[in-house]
């Protein structure tokens, strides 16, 4: 049986998929449940409160810089 990116069983062929699904409609097999990762979810929350702080607070003409040097590193790397 294959594995999902967080290393939960589930089958590798979409039939069997959606088999797995079924069983899990009618009841016949319980639902997988989501295994904790770790991370701390208030942390989480804020990190992403963070960036869209930080954006509000730029002009426009610093996130273009930012972005303009993103774009540098990136395609700049060939």
């Amino acid at each position: 049986m294959a594995k999902d990116p967080k290393g939960r069983k589930r089958p590798s062929d979409v039939i069997g998929n959606a088999v797995k699904v079924m069983r899990i409609a009618t009841g016949e097999d319980e639902e997988i449940e989501a295994i904790d990762d770790g991370k701390d979810k208030a942390a989480q929350s804020l990190g992403r409160r963070g960036g869209k702080a930080r954006a509000a607070k730029m002009t426009a003409e610093q996130r273009i810089e930012i972005a303009r040097k993103a774009a540098k590193k990136r395609w700049g790397k060939s």
